[in-house]
């Protein structure tokens, strides 16, 4: 079964984080494409994007890799079918405690999930499109027992 992970990015400079999130979706075998698109800069981009995702019939899933103020997670959630994940790229603790909110509140019905830790975003991914893939499902099962089997 096809399926993909989009990434949205605020600007260019969320590249080297999402190459993190990028290379767990790789050790999966799971796609990715990533598109820099600002909520705020280029609003009729996201809506174009959101758009073509939406056409997309294939199983997806967003996540929005922003720093500041996150408008792009929830404008993706607000509108597009497909399970959005935020996943900031905090790179300091004051950056964490200032830009936090943008990512967690959100109004009714624009449903983000957001994960702190890029690992962690790509297995949230991983696991929404492993419901409906078997071969994903089982490489899922087998690394929860790798884990287990450290400790």
């Amino acid at each position: 079964m096809d399926m993909l992970v989009t990434f949205l990015l605020g600007s260019k400079s969320d590249t080297e984080f999402t190459e993190k999130i990028a290379a767990e979706l790789d050790a999966f075998g799971v796609p990715h494409q990533i598109i820099v698109a600002s909520a705020h800069k280029v609003p009729e981009k996201v809506v174009e994007v959101i758009n073509q995702l939406n056409a997309d019939p294939q199983p997806q899933v967003v996540i929005t890799v922003v720093g500041m103020s996150n408008g792009l997670g929830g404008v993706t959630a607000g509108s597009c079918i497909h399970p959005v994940v935020n996943c900031p790229p905090y790179a300091s603790l004051e950056e964490y405690m200032v830009d936090f909110n943008s990512n967690v509140r959100m109004p009714s019905d624009v449903p983000v999930m957001t994960v702190l830790h890029p690992k962690n975003a790509a297995l949230s991914a991983i696991k929404i499109l492993a419901e409906g893939d078997n071969e994903l499902k089982e490489k899922v099962i087998a690394r929860i027992k790798a884990v287990k089997a450290t400790y």
